[in-house]
């Protein structure tokens, strides 16, 4: 991009040729988005960065001094906004749609200590469920089902090292195991 060619567009443009701010804008508008998209704002507000960009630079044509050095004001302006956006966001405290609906009743409401017990007591039940089923697989199933529950997962490769299995019977054998799994669930 010749700075020359865009100073004397910018120039163009703040004498009101139309025709050189669109092609000013059409010069621009790639390096304006990459300063925006940098900050990876959502897409309304990168639009909205996009905007007042240009609007600043609409409204500051008579003040700019340096016309060839236009590019740098705009990422600067650019980058400002979204700095503001992002302040700005911070500001935002989202609340819940209990709040809206019904404001007074908070998270420690009895209703709520209610609920939670239940919840953690049906939960509790669930998880004494799948261990009591998973006890009654097989030995080689259970410690299958262990290794592939591993946190990182380990390979295939580090499974059927690990088990002494070949690497194609690893799919075959964790889907039997969690099909009877479910069958012993779901008495």
């Amino acid at each position: 991009m010749d700075s020359d060619s865009t100073a004397r567009l910018f120039q163009a443009a703040a004498d009101g040729d139309t025709a050189a701010w669109e092609a000013l804008v059409k010069r621009l508008s790639p390096l304006v988005w990459s300063v925006i998209r940098s900050y990876r704002l959502i897409d309304a507000d990168a639009h909205e960065v996009y905007q007042t960009t240009w609007f600043r630079l609409a409204d500051n044509l008579t003040r700019i001094k340096e016309p060839d050095k236009v590019g740098a004001w705009l990422a600067s302006t650019a980058r400002h906004e979204c700095l503001k956006v992002i302040r700005g966001s911070r500001r935002v405290i989202p609340t819940s749609d209990l709040d809206v609906l019904s404001p007074g009743v908070d998270d420690l409401s009895p209703e709520r200590a209610v609920l939670d017990a239940e919840e953690t007591r049906n939960e509790a039940a669930r998880l004494r469920r799948v261990w009591e089923a998973y006890e009654q697989l097989s030995e080689n199933c259970r410690r299958l089902l262990r290794v592939l529950m591993a946190s990182p997962p380990p390979t295939y490769a580090e499974v059927a090292a690990g088990l002494g299995i070949a690497i194609g019977s690893i799919g075959p054998t964790r889907g039997r195991c969690l099909g009877h799994l479910r069958k012993l669930l779901a008495e």
